[in-house]
């Protein structure tokens, strides 16, 4: 183990400039990466001290396919991105302490982790929950001290909180259990920190996508032992780039429009005897649709579409770009998205109709981009964010473009980074 003036000479000198490219990919982040690191180091020193330490990250996710399909058992096309969260860590006896941005520090005693419903939605409930689910996976845990950065856009759709949980769960598997938690199960232990410590009922595509890393075609069927595999996609190959645009749309009083997608496929897969619509087809859903209209309502038919027909193209997906059919993968994005505005219906809440931000960046990109590329809603919806796959000619012209309309830096261009949660030195 290093030292933290080790540490940051080696990214001072530029030493580590190879790693970070590596991480990174994108030559331009380079001198960004050096100093970010430089510095998260100097913030541990003022907060703990100099002395032996670590460093872990975790990338932020992006959704491909597969929308709203995972709490469905379904399947998703997700990658990790180049934008992370950071971990300068040391090993301490006992205790937890976790300095998160400019934050108040957390402190946990690895003796009192039970759920307290106080700490509900806090930081200190997904520190909690990832330290509870390794003991009862079987994994060793114990005491760290942490400063934790990221530049993961909170609110962006890009999982801010998985990259969190994620690096949790990488800080004590590198520190206790030799880096050999598997990334699955990291992902696994990350959403019970989500669903039980911290109360949100997501699914476990941001943990998936967070931990194993790369792009990944996800199959749920199986929700404890999801299939993953690798997908092979050179976006530079082909001359396009991964946009992501934050609509800055407010996230204010969507609980309820969030729960409602899951709870409404449920209810549609109740007629059919199930929990949920993994095993409902299409010609199926179309024969009883009338009893789905009566007992669960006209949206929750609409949302069950959408997802029986959102399954097949997460496969068109993986198949185009296994067959370097880069064409039929963007007419099956452009499909997700349009069945995601008709029939899943998130991409704004009908309690404000007057605020469709998500709306408009998508009416305005398509007016852009022509063909030039596609986009559609990106993540959970109502607000938030929209991905693009754009022509690398036209990128310019489109991030002007929507940095205007939703101000300086909305508009950001991402790489697809090839690892998950990893320990960097």
């Amino acid at each position: 183990m290093k030292t933290t003036k080790e540490l940051k000479e080696l990214f001072v000198s530029g030493e580590k400039d190879e790693l970070l490219r590596d991480i990174y990919i994108d030559e331009a982040l380079l001198d960004y990466q050096r100093q970010r690191y430089a510095d998260a180091i100097s913030r541990y020193e003022e907060l703990y001290g100099c002395g032996e330490a670590e460093i872990y990250s975790a990338p932020g996710r992006s959704e491909i396919g597969g929308n709203h399909t995972d709490h469905q058992n379904g399947e998703v096309l997700a990658a990790s991105i180049n934008l992370d969260a950071i971990g300068i860590v040391g090993k301490l006896e006992g205790v937890v302490k976790v300095v998160s941005g400019t934050a108040p520090q957390i402190e946990i005693s690895l003796d009192d982790l039970d759920v307290k419903e106080e700490e509900k939605e806090t930081t200190k409930s997904l520190i909690k929950g990832v330290l509870a689910g390794i003991r009862e996976h079987g994994g060793q845990i114990g005491g760290f001290q942490a400063y934790i950065t990221s530049d993961v856009l909170i609110g962006a759709g890009l999982s801010s909180s998985a990259a969190f949980e994620t690096i949790i769960g990488t800080i004590i598997s590198g520190l206790y259990n030799d880096m050999k938690i598997s990334p699955v199960d990291i992902a696994i232990i990350g959403q019970y920190a989500e669903n039980v410590y911290f109360g949100k009922p997501c699914g476990l595509m941001d943990q998936t996508a967070s931990s194993v890393g790369n792009l990944v075609h996800i199959d749920f069927a199986d929700k404890k032992n999801p299939k993953i595999e690798s997908v092979a996609c050179d976006l530079e190959e082909y001359g396009y780039s991964l946009c992501i645009t934050d609509t800055k749309g407010s996230h204010a009083d969507l609980t309820d429009d969030y729960a409602a997608v899951p709870r409404e496929m449920r209810a549609a897969a109740a007629v059919f005897g199930k929990e949920v619509l993994h095993d409902v087809t299409l010609p199926e859903l179309l024969e009883k649709a009338a009893e789905v209209r009566e007992k669960a309502g006209d949206r929750a038919l609409l949302r069950a579409i959408h997802f029986v027909t959102e399954n097949p193209r997460v496969r068109e997906e993986v198949a185009a770009l296994r067959a370097g059919d880069f064409q039929a993968f963007l007419r099956a994005v452009k499909a997700s998205g349009d069945s995601s505005f008709k029939y899943l219906q998130n991409v704004y809440t009908n309690h404000d109709v007057q605020h469709q931000n998500v709306s408009i960046a998508l009416a305005v990109s398509e007016a852009v981009l022509g063909d030039r590329g596609v986009c559609r809603v990106h993540g959970g919806g109502f607000a938030g964010t929209i991905q693009a796959f754009v022509k690398d000619e036209a990128v310019a012209e489109y991030k002007d473009r929507m940095d205007q309309l939703f101000g300086e830096g909305a508009c950001s261009v991402l790489q697809i980074r090839k690892y998950g949660g990893m320990k960097v030195l």
